[in-house]
């Protein structure tokens, strides 16, 4: 077959199939048109998921009857003052939106610039270019499409259904009122009803405001505000705590230059920073803004413009991960509002059930504080020798409470000073795991395990970067019988394990001798801390760094040496265990990713009551 030229139909066809994927496609290029055209304003209106139209009027610049006719064809642009294709400060630069729209659709624009006495009008059809016509518009431009891929019926077999399609097209809208919080923008659907997003003012403020608008005030209340530079890059924007976190990645917003982008290097340097912090299936919610020279970035990588490539891309990736884990560090101990509310939901579920019989006695339930591990401070129910004082809990719990008495909740009165930390003075221990504390303004629940897993896993990481861990010689090497493949995994590690204190040799088939563990960990269950080991080596990724694959040795050591559920503690214990909780980045969360503590303030106390 000869080579011939296409005709010209055909290949703004071709062209379409790149950068008009689906409606959402077409409402991030008109959209981003009228961004650079200076508008104040965007009104964005979608019939049928965008697939029946799509109309985005703005009040920016408008369009002279010049430039109207010639922005409809191929590579005709607006927005490259010369020839460097690496000076892109602008969202659109090639050139092919408007085109490739008007050949798979019914496009019609409307526009008027300052300088015209009036309006005009353009239409193209299936690519079919008409006459500038006079038109009616008071300023700035009007965009329609109507029936998207009519002259293209097989891309139509691709589309999903109008509401996946609309919840797309909202998806890119919201990404865009992020990255321009000055524009007031609105969204109209003819099923699901109007969106609006009101101009926000300049600076950290007005992007908060909008931030909360778009992606929910529980975001605004539990993000993290960053703001760094280094080597002419800057990072800002805000990051979600650790413990606020989602099923999947639908709430991250990130953003070069003002550009939304969806880029692998980005996304893999929000794994890293949220690595030891949160569960691996959940996600963080962040709104990040990079912003560098944009000799420094190309992003002319890909038609859709969402993938960008760095010059530098190790720099941008340690800033991303410094500046989260930075910021991480400075928010500890401080969790999610969320978990509070939740909390709370939780307390007020029992309310609704029938309450006790009369004449039924508490000394009966099983939740009565003598019998369920309750300890207050000053009492010697908290000495590591109660339990064996058959009687002693009883005694001190088993008293009449006459109306109107003063009953404490210790013997022992909390030290003020401790009562404006954060995470408040201890005042009881419920189930020998959780430890309730006093603040200034409401109670702090603390999982004492949880809680202390990361304190010991953060030591372990001090060590290892400071001095090397420490190993303690067992008096009797253990013996740990495997299967032969995880006692393969384990002696091909030995190296790197014996890094963090463990160190093991092969013992036969199927068997390893652990002789040494890490001084930190104190007395701990070594074949058990071995076995365990064993299992998340089964599960490692081989292509993970390897200093992520230690950590999760250092987690795992962390969890067997950290002080366990159902262990007494005395007062001076507990509120060193806070104190030390305030000192230690990250420890909001335990290594798994799961909080170490539920804040309630009075007034959700009061509310629980109905006081308030």
């Amino acid at each position: 077959m000869p080579v011939r030229q296409l005709p010209e139909g055909i290949v703004n066809r071709i062209a379409a199939g790149e950068v008009v994927e689906r409606p959402a496609a077409v409402v991030k290029e008109l959209v981003e048109n009228a961004i650079d055209a200076g508008a104040t304003r965007i009104d964005v209106l979608i019939g049928g998921g965008g697939r029946r139209l799509i109309r985005v009027a703005d009040d920016g610049a408008g369009m002279t009857r010049a430039d109207l006719a010639l922005c409809v064809e191929r590579h005709a642009t607006s927005k490259l003052s010369g020839e460097d294709l690496l000076d892109i400060r602008t969202l659109g630069f090639r050139g092919e939106a408007l085109p490739s729209i008007g050949a798979v659709a019914t496009l019609t624009i409307t526009t008027r610039h300052a300088d015209e006495p009036h309006a005009w009008s353009l239409a193209v059809d299936a690519g079919d270019k008409g006459e500038a016509m006079p038109a009616a518009l008071a300023r700035g431009t009007r965009v329609e499409v109507e029936d998207l891929f009519y002259a293209t019926p097989a891309r139509l077999k691709f589309l999903k259904s109008d509401r996946a399609e609309a919840a797309a097209i909202v998806d890119v809208v919201k990404r865009l009122c992020l990255s321009h919080p000055t524009v007031a923008f609105s969204l109209a659907d003819d099923a699901a009803g109007t969106r609006t997003y009101a101009a926000q003012a300049f600076g950290e403020a007005g992007l908060l405001a909008r931030i909360g608008d778009v992606m929910g005030r529980d975001f605004a209340d539990n993000a993290l505000a960053l703001d760094v530079s280094r080597h002419g890059v800057r990072l800002f924007g805000f990051a979600g705590l650790p413990t606020f976190h989602k099923a999947t990645a639908g709430a991250q917003f990130l953003f070069v230059n003002g550009r939304p982008i969806r880029d692998r290097l980005v996304l893999g340097a929000l794994r890293g920073a949220y690595a030891d912090v949160m569960p691996r299936d959940r996600h963080p919610a962040v709104a990040l803004f990079l912003e560098l020279d944009p000799h420094e970035v190309d992003v002319n990588v890909h038609p859709a413009k969402t993938e960008v490539r760095f010059r530098d891309a190790a720099l941008v990736r340690g800033l991303i991960v410094s500046a989260i884990k930075d910021a991480i560090a400075r928010a500890a101990p401080t969790t999610a509002t969320t978990i509070g509310t939740a909390t709370i939901s939780a307390f007020r579920a029992p309310l609704g059930r029938a309450a006790p019989a009369r004449g039924w006695d508490w000394r009966q339930s099983p939740a009565r504080p003598g019998g369920t591990g309750f300890a207050e401070p000053g009492q010697a129910a908290f000495a590591h020798g109660a339990a064996s004082r058959p009687g002693f809990a009883q005694a001190a719990f088993d008293m009449e409470i006459a109306p109107g008495a003063d009953a404490r909740a210790a013997v022992m009165p909390p030290e003020p000073e401790d009562l404006d930390q954060p995470l408040g003075a201890a005042r009881a221990q419920v189930h020998g795991t959780y430890i309730l504390a006093q603040t200034r303004d409401g109670l702090v629940i603390v999982d004492q395990h949880a809680a202390h897993e990361r304190l010991v896993y953060e030591r372990l990481k001090r060590q290892m970067a400071e001095t090397g861990i420490g190993r303690q010689a067992l008096l009797i090497p253990v013996v740990v019988e495997l299967d032969p493949a995880d006692a393969a995994r384990l002696l091909a590690r030995a190296d790197d394990l014996e890094r963090f204190g463990l160190v093991i040799e092969a013992f036969g088939p199927g068997a390893v001798v652990v002789r040494e563990t890490p001084a930190l960990l104190g007395e701990i269950d070594a074949e058990a801390l071995t076995r365990d080991l064993a299992e998340h080596l089964a599960e490692w990724d081989t292509t993970d760094p390897l200093e992520r694959r230690l950590l999760s040795v250092a987690a795992t050591m962390a969890c067997h040496g950290s002080v366990r559920a159902g262990r007494l503690l005395k007062p001076a214990e507990m509120n060193a265990l806070l104190r030390e909780m305030e000192a230690t980045p990250g420890s909001a969360q335990c290594n798994h990713g799961r909080p170490t503590s539920v804040s309630l303030s009075l007034g959700d106390i009061e509310r629980l009551f109905g006081r308030r």
